[in-house]
């Protein structure tokens, strides 16, 4: 009687769970419009906002010649990944912006992305193709973020964000993408969202 009741109690919270979870709305936190771009990808390929408008993306900052957080935000965004592709979750792309376009070639991105062994590389579009100026002016407008090259240094300064981009082309949310403590990048959080996100978007 007793492993009865057991039984019954974790099928109400099972149930309970899985009702929360199909009730989750997406709420945005930013409204950041996209700027307009034109930029080639690790394949030679050309991306534009334009091509990427129709589905949800995930952006970052990084720089393959990065000596701090580069590569472990990588590392995040391919674990994001990975949960995405256990859930089936197929409707979306990835977008890492270079910061340091001069040094970074579509062939030193592909060779970069190679490393991490991501779930679906083409859903990876590591982009570069514009001059310094231009990215550091994109991303203040674009995601309200700072990017700096110093003189004489080959560091870029730039923010660990992730970003949440709907199929329109405005940034809805962000995310920290890189954190010195275990619990510090919230990636069931960012997935969640972006199938959310995707969801929303079908039934409309």
């Amino acid at each position: 009687m007793i492993k009865k009741r057991k039984h019954i109690v974790w099928l109400l919270l099972f149930t309970m769970i899985l009702g929360a979870c199909s009730n989750y709305k997406f709420k945005p936190t930013t409204a950041y419009e996209v700027s307009n771009f034109t930029a080639t990808n690790h394949r030679g390929e050309e991306v534009t906002l334009e091509s990427l408008k129709g589905k949800p993306w995930l952006a970052m900052f990084i720089f393959t010649n990065c000596t701090t957080i580069c590569s472990p935000m990588t590392s995040n965004m391919a674990e994001i990944q990975d949960r995405l592709a256990k859930e089936g979750v197929e409707d979306y792309n990835i977008v890492a912006f270079s910061v340091d376009p001069e040094n970074d070639s579509p062939e030193v991105l592909a060779d970069y992305l190679e490393r991490y062994g991501v779930a679906d590389e083409s859903k990876w579009q590591l982009v570069t193709g514009y001059d310094q100026k231009f990215i550091e002016q994109f991303g203040l407008n674009s995601f309200k973020t700072l990017i700096k090259k110093v003189e004489g240094d080959d560091q870029v300064m730039h923010m660990n964000t992730f970003y949440l981009v709907d199929e329109t082309g405005v940034a809805v949310k962000n995310y920290s993408g890189y954190s010195e403590t275990a619990d510090g990048v919230s990636y069931d959080t960012v997935a969640i969202d972006l199938e959310t996100l995707i969801d929303e978007r079908l039934k409309n």
